[in-house]
């Protein structure tokens, strides 16, 4: 009985064995279509089936601002640390920490007895040195009038004259040490030399503070304009030099977040060395800070504004494909079949290429769906803006890829902390 029932098991599989052999070798009765463009999948859509659905969109004509992006570090315009210029006690400190004071402001007051006594001294000095300069003139006018009638000799009137003279210089000189003292008096007010912002108090008031003092009584920092320094690689110099021989280049700093921006200034200056050891050049660029968003020692990314592509094609990025023969889209033609359309680029970043040739504006490009469609497919357009899936109007928020690349599709350097990458707006 054992037997017969393994016999009967054996037959069994072989049956099945022999049924699963024949579905897997038996050819399914499909058509493929013909890849003409070398692009797309080999395997096209089975013939007869329905329309592949996809999203498209139409290429469009715009300018495209073209950025360099980079790292740099916020420094504020002017830094000061204000120091006693004479000796003496601190009366009085007026400042508050961390308040804006404008230039001039007395910041701290240091006893002036002792330098007011000196200059009533001075004040003195001259006022006797000009009496006698006043009498020995009257004795002057004098001699020279008896000397017309021979009542005195020539040698009393020279003698005289070289009296006044004397005294004449001794009352420059008493000015002279009156102004001296007038500048040292005026030194027991501490006052800030710039417009800024005050740190911590380094001295309180009832020290004894000296003009040979390190330390000072307070640092002053200028943040309102405010200076960035960043680096950008030497081969975008001569864009760059050639927008400032225009005039100052328009810059953004951006948020935290790498895509809101923060404020918006200029570039004034290009440093006159390259750095050898990392092949960049350093720029400075100034922002307002109005709203203090930019803090000395601050690391900031910024975005160089160096050129716009006027009406160029641009699709968004979603559409460019890339195969063994380069870069490529998906042309929806008026029988709702796609063609394969092979493209160059201009640059291209996160949001959008910019086609430089292949393609014209207002021709319809497909956005996503690539799995199903290859040459000749039959598809069902959905337009993309409507799907509210992507959109090339408007800035994209910032590129966060690397450089854009530049014609023939060839892919730009990647973006390194101390360079720039060029870029579509965000």
């Amino acid at each position: 009985m054992t037997t017969r029932r393994t016999a009967i098991a054996l037959v069994s599989l072989l049956m099945v064995a022999g049924i699963a052999t024949y579905w897997y070798w038996t050819p399914a009765p499909v058509v493929q279509q013909k890849n003409k463009g070398g692009f797309g999948r080999k395997g096209g859509p089975v013939a007869g089936t329905d329309p592949v659905p996809v999203l498209a969109i139409d290429a469009r004509l715009a300018d495209v601002p073209v950025y360099l992006d980079g790292v740099g570090t916020a420094r504020a315009l002017n830094t000061v640390t204000v120091r006693p210029q004479v000796d003496g006690k601190l009366l009085s400190v007026s400042f508050t920490e961390g308040q804006d004071v404008p230039k001039g402001f007395v910041l701290a007051k240091i006893d002036p007895a002792t330098y007011q006594a000196q200059y009533d001294q001075v004040v003195a000095k001259k006022a006797q040195d000009a009496a006698q300069l006043d009498n020995a003139k009257l004795d002057l006018e004098r001699y020279i009038r008896l000397a017309a009638s021979n009542a005195v000799n020539k040698q009393q009137v020279d003698t005289t004259r070289a009296l006044v003279n004397q005294l004449e210089a001794t009352v420059k000189f008493d000015q002279a040490a009156i102004d001296n003292a007038k500048a040292i008096l005026a030194y027991t007010d501490i006052v800030a030399p710039i417009a800024g912002r005050t740190g911590l108090r380094l001295v309180d008031e009832g020290n004894i503070v000296r003009a040979s003092d390190a330390t000072g009584i307070v640092m002053i920092t200028q943040v309102k304009p405010i200076s960035v320094l960043f680096n950008l690689p030497q081969q975008e110099l001569p864009d760059i030099n050639r927008g400032l021989a225009e005039g100052p280049l328009p810059i953004d700093a951006l948020g935290p977040d790498g895509k809101s921006t923060t404020d918006k200034g200029k570039v004034l200056v290009v440093d006159n060395q390259i750095d050898q050891t990392t092949g960049t050049a350093k720029l400075k660029a100034e922002f307002p800070n109005d709203e203090l968003q930019l803090w000395p020692g601050q690391f900031v990314n910024v975005r160089l504004l160096i050129n716009t592509l006027r009406d160029v094609v641009v699709v968004p990025t979603a559409a460019v494909q890339r195969g063994p023969n380069g870069t490529f889209v998906y042309v929806v033609k008026a029988d709702m079949t796609v063609t394969v359309r092979p493209i160059t680029l201009t640059q291209q970043d996160d949001l959008r290429a910019v086609i430089a040739t292949g393609l014209m504006a207002g021709e319809q490009i497909v956005t996503t769906g690539f799995a199903r469609i290859a040459e000749a497919t039959l598809v069902q357009v959905t337009n993309a803006e409507e799907a509210g899936q992507i959109s090339t109007g408007g800035r994209p928020d910032r590129p966060r890829g690397g450089r854009g690349t530049r014609g023939g599709g060839e892919t730009g350097k990647a973006t390194q902390p101390s360079g720039g990458k060029a870029s579509t707006p965000p």
